[in-house]
């Protein structure tokens, strides 16, 4: 048996096996055509005399050091016999040689041998999603680290998911004020409640976003401190808007922002937060939220707000509240996203000028 990579001359053979195996959620010719030529994913099979016996899939994420192992299969014959073993070691040092730290999957809830392969091979369930497949089983989520040196010390951030285009910054913020306070309820209501108070931008097109003194007022409205770090007192997130009389609405609805800002204790800086002093504020309690731009992730430029939930001495973690269903993205993807320290630097800036914004939710200290 050998294992190699997987051409588009194999996706009659590997539609045989994608048949035999699966009764729901099958890949079409189309999907492999796709998943083989033009997807950033990697398919590996094992093959003995021409005769393909198993395939795995792997995602990886344009701008992170995450993984998803998309599909494995064996043909029924010749399972228990190592061909999955060697798909799946074979398919891991791949994803590390691409500096790749985790890989994640899913599992159905019924499927105990599968569930079982994956933790002999050290992989550690971390989730639940219910009505995930096409006959609404459960998914059980779970990952393997890639490189066990490195010792991760994340905080416990709940994860939510923004549950529309235009509220990343409330959903980043319900996650920094839920590990802060257990006691919250997060939901829908509080979502938008605090797109109403935060909302600062417009966008081209459809709703308005949230920008930092919006978000930083919200939270000290609701019993929270705030430091807000900016690297400059210019009007903020307007390269993408040309109407002029969006420009305006904008520098009004900041200027009133920085009014009330100034008559609470809320700490504005108008400085960069370095890598390492935001690991300090980390490290001492407080979570951060930093805005980045999206074009490294989703090839679109726009503001993008996301929760600081880790560090080790190579990457930072975070959780991106927005799960991309176009690109088959599933939740699993976006909690404590691996992001070497190189690239969240060159991500966290947004504009032709660079603007930089981060907060520091902290919890209210007494009087």
């Amino acid at each position: 048996m050998i294992v190699r990579i997987a051409t588009t001359q194999d996706i009659d053979q590997l539609l045989g096996i994608e048949q035999r195996c699966f009764q729901t959620d099958r890949l079409s010719r189309r999907n492999f055509s796709y998943l083989l030529t033009k997807a950033n994913a990697h398919t590996l099979v094992a093959e003995t005399e021409g005769l393909i016996q198993g395939y795995v899939m792997v995602l990886f994420s344009q701008a992170t050091s995450a993984s998803r192992l998309y599909s494995i299969a064996v043909d029924a014959p010749l399972r228990n016999q190592g061909v999955a073993k060697s798909l799946l070691q074979s398919v891991e040092q791949y994803a590390l040689e691409r500096d790749t730290v985790s890989m994640r999957l899913e599992v159905r809830a019924d499927n105990i041998a599968s569930q079982q392969f994956f933790k002999k091979h050290g992989y550690k369930q971390f989730g639940v999603v219910a009505d995930y497949y096409e006959d609404h089983e459960r998914a059980l989520r779970f990952e393997k680290w890639l490189a066990p040196h490195l010792a991760r010390e994340l905080v416990r951030v709940p994860y939510y998911q923004q549950t529309l285009d235009f509220t990343c910054g409330p959903a980043a913020l319900m996650m920094a004020m839920l590990a802060l306070d257990p006691t919250l309820e997060l939901n829908r209501k509080l979502e938008l409640s605090l797109w109403r108070e935060a909302t600062t931008i417009y966008m081209t097109s459809g709703h308005g976003g949230c920008g930092p003194y919006g978000l930083a007022l919200s939270a000290y409205q609701r019993g929270f401190d705030v430091d807000i770090y900016v690297n400059t007192q210019e009007i903020l997130l307007v390269d993408s808007v040309r109407n002029q009389t969006k420009k305006e609405v904008i520098r009004l609805v900041q200027e009133d922002f920085l009014e009330k800002i100034a008559t609470l204790p809320i700490q504005l800086k108008y400085s960069s937060l370095t890598f390492s002093a935001l690991r300090e504020h980390f490290e001492a309690g407080g979570i951060p939220l930093v805005l980045i731009s999206s074009y490294q992730i989703y090839r679109e430029k726009f503001p993008h707000w996301v929760v600081v939930t880790g560090f080790d001495q190579k990457y930072i973690y975070v959780h991106d509240p927005f799960v991309d269903d176009e690109t088959e993205e599933t939740v699993a993807d976006c909690v404590n996203i691996p992001l070497r320290q190189r690239d969240f630097e060159h991500m966290a800036r947004y504009g032709k000028t660079a603007q930089k914004a981060a907060l520091i939710i902290k919890l209210r200290q007494p009087n």
